[in-house]
């Protein structure tokens, strides 16, 4: 997690990466610009796009358009740097980034739900090192993301079908082998994560369903928790861990709730009422507030201590699906965020008071 220092950094100089604080006051952050004139996402789906700092210390965002190209921009230059084109044979709806400490690269996992293919590019020449295709004979490859297990990666994929046709969630090695499948009791999986435990020192597997959010402890292959407040089957499109005092796991849902769960124990703590539409993306700041994206085209800050909606961040043209947290030399702490279709990626920055 981010630093949380008690005593706030004084900004001397705003645009001095190393005197502002990680400790910004969210409410001030403001619409820059927006990121493309190109991005295109078809999925309502969280993790559209990606941002990482990479092996050789520059930040590095990657999203993908309508003619299914790869793009990077160096967002310490704010330079267009990269262009895959026909990275996939349908649109790109889904990447995660990952560091390979023992090859010492960087890797990206790209998802194109529509031709059910996952592949895995060797982020410093673009080369594909892994083509997963024809994932799911039914349903679509949704949700994907990296595992490390013992000093070996593997990728976790998720299933969208329901019923007969929903697929258990499967666990492939880098020579396409399934090492291990995760049976989800014929629920369409909208999200999947892996949380990493340091003081357990053990992975677990997040699961946004249909009906539920699971989490299931990968050493034991169990469910660990099911988190449940409603008979009602709603879709939970994002979640986040919250690293406090007690672990927490918040995540979102069409029913327009967000709701923080006890992590290790299973207890629900708050339920909070972000609006009447679906949520979808979310992302922490610092631990006490949280960014959340709407249906109603609008990015909420919900203040997770005592619930309140303290800000709205209007400017996209569609349901906003994706939001992260990121720290750029230029403005320090920022935030990132994707509307569905053609509404392009934003950027939005902490502002001070007499700017």
């Amino acid at each position: 997690p981010i630093p949380n220092p008690q005593s706030p950094i004084p900004i001397t100089n705003k645009k001095n990466f190393s005197e502002i604080i990680f400790n910004s006051n969210p409410k001030d952050i403001a619409f820059l610009e927006n990121l493309t004139d190109d991005s295109y996402s078809d999925i309502l789906l969280d993790n559209t796009f990606c941002v990482f700092t990479s092996i050789n210390k520059i930040i590095y965002f990657i999203y993908s358009n309508e003619k299914k190209s790869i793009i990077t921009i160096d967002l310490n230059n704010f330079k267009k740097i990269t262009k895959i084109k026909n990275a996939h044979n349908e649109f790109i709806n889904n990447f995660r980034y990952h560091f390979d400490s023992q090859n010492l690269r960087d890797l990206i996992l790209s998802i194109s739900s529509n031709d059910n293919n996952i592949k895995i590019w060797n982020f410093h020449n673009w080369e594909c090192i892994l083509n997963l295709k024809d994932v799911y004979k039914t349903g679509e490859v949704y949700s994907s993301c990296f595992l490390n297990e013992n000093n070996q990666i593997y990728i976790v994929s998720s299933n969208y079908g329901t019923g007969i046709n929903s697929k258990p969630i499967k666990i492939f090695d880098f020579n396409k082998n399934i090492i291990k499948e995760i049976d989800n009791n014929n629920e369409k999986v909208c999200y999947i994560d892996i949380y990493f435990d340091k003081i357990l020192c053990k992975n677990y597997l997040l699961i946004g369903n249909n009906g539920n959010v699971k989490s299931y402890d990968l050493k034991k292959n169990q469910l660990y928790y099911e988190y449940c407040d409603s008979e009602k089957k709603i879709d939970h499109s994002s979640c986040v861990i919250n690293y406090k005092e007690i672990i927490e796991l918040i995540e979102s849902s069409d029913d327009g709730y967000i709701r923080v769960w006890n992590f290790h124990f299973g207890q629900i703590l708050k339920k909070i009422k972000v609006c009447e539409s679906y949520l979808y993306g979310i992302c922490l700041w610092n631990y006490d507030y949280l960014f959340v994206g709407c249906e109603n085209k609008k990015i909420r800050l919900v203040d997770l201590n005592t619930g309140e909606m303290v800000k709205e961040l209007s400017g996209h043209t569609d349901s906003v699906i994706s939001i992260k947290k990121l720290i750029i030399p230029k403005y320090g702490e920022c935030i990132i965020s994707q509307g569905n279709q053609s509404d392009q990626i934003k950027l939005w920055i902490y502002k001070l008071k007499n700017e």
